[in-house]
């Protein structure tokens, strides 16, 4: 009998029906997978089969065979583990900027990197209707655009918008465009930003990705790389509130000893924290000092004091005042 023309794809066949159909659980058997290769017109004997198996084996894949009441071969450990798949299902449905269509999309891509019955525990913790979720698609391709640009070292021009009441774009300066050079990428309550320098203003400023449109790559070299070599990001995030600018002050806090939790959560294991008596704790970090800022202190109530620069504590206490007035 001839072989057919898909004869050459048997290997590839095989270890795609593996990766799809078997785990510890399921493991497919010899006249399994000659069925399955009959459906692709592909014959296939036992005794090569058995040496196909070692064959994926010398290739990298983990084929065990089962021994005991169901015998066959299946894939031990993947490039994924179930639970690194959930945190990943999981990013993804908890990550605003990522539309509701484009959410669904990531999940089954994802859902293709475990077996066909491990797919269904994932697909189990799929809630995504409903959720807050971004109305721009084009974030992921501007996204691209950035770093292309980042890594060609060039400034990238593009248009920045914000929404009506109506829920229309209005685009900020007239629809004028902006030139910048971009920096790095940051992730922050949620959403993403570019860290980008504006040279015509002299500074470092922050963009929402998802609000910028029609990006595209100038041919000119990015301005700003000495500012941002300066710049620790693993400690930037932790200074900068809700992406608000603001001059860096080092500030000196004292909280009630059930914030440790929350302080430790937004300034990290590292911070000094000393105890003040017996019910409080103080801390002093250095933040871009700015209304955001003063929201998150104001979110503590009084459980919660800035104790020193004396500007920044005068800054705050006006705010108080400020917001006082406006309800009385």
């Amino acid at each position: 009998m001839p072989k057919s023309a898909n004869q050459k794809l048997k290997l590839l066949y095989l270890m795609q029906y593996l990766l799809q159909k078997s785990d510890e659980k399921h493991p497919i058997s010899i006249q399994q997978m000659i069925d399955e290769l009959a459906r692709h017109d592909i014959k296939a004997e036992r005794k090569t089969l058995y040496d196909d198996m070692e064959a994926l084996r010398l290739f990298g894949l983990d084929i065990i065979q089962a021994r005991g009441k169901t015998t066959g071969y299946y894939v031990g450990s993947r490039d994924f583990e179930v639970p690194e798949l959930k945190l990943l299902v999981d990013s993804v449905q908890s990550s605003k900027f990522i539309t509701e269509k484009k959410t669904l999309s990531l999940i089954k891509k994802i859902e293709g990197l475990a077996s066909a019955y491990d797919a269904q525990l994932l697909q189990r913790q799929v809630y995504v209707r409903n959720r807050v979720k971004s109305m721009n698609e084009s974030v992921y391709y501007n996204v691209d655009e950035i770093s292309t640009a980042i890594t060609q070292d060039k400034v990238i021009r593009f248009r920045y918008y914000d929404y009506t009441i109506t829920k229309e774009r209005k685009f900020r300066k007239d629809g004028a465009w902006y030139e910048i050079s971009p920096l790095s990428l940051m992730w922050d309550d949620e959403n993403y930003y570019m860290l980008g320098y504006d040279t015509a203003a002299g500074k470092l400023k922050h963009y929402r990705v998802d609000k910028m449109t029609a990006i595209s790559a100038i041919d000119q070299p990015r301005d700003g790389k000495e500012e941002f070599s300066k710049i620790d990001m693993s400690q930037y995030s932790k200074k900068v509130f809700g992406m608000f600018t603001g001059e860096v002050q080092t500030v000196r806090l004292r909280f009630e000893n059930s914030l440790v939790g929350p302080v430790i959560d937004r300034f990290g294991r590292d911070t000094m924290i000393l105890a003040s008596d017996e019910s409080h704790f103080a801390i002093s970090v250095d933040v871009a000092v700015s209304p955001q800022f003063f929201a998150w202190v104001f979110g503590f109530g009084t459980a919660v004091e800035i104790l020193s620069p004396d500007n920044v504590r005068e800054d705050y206490k006006q705010e108080l005042l400020s917001l006082s007035e406006k309800y009385k």
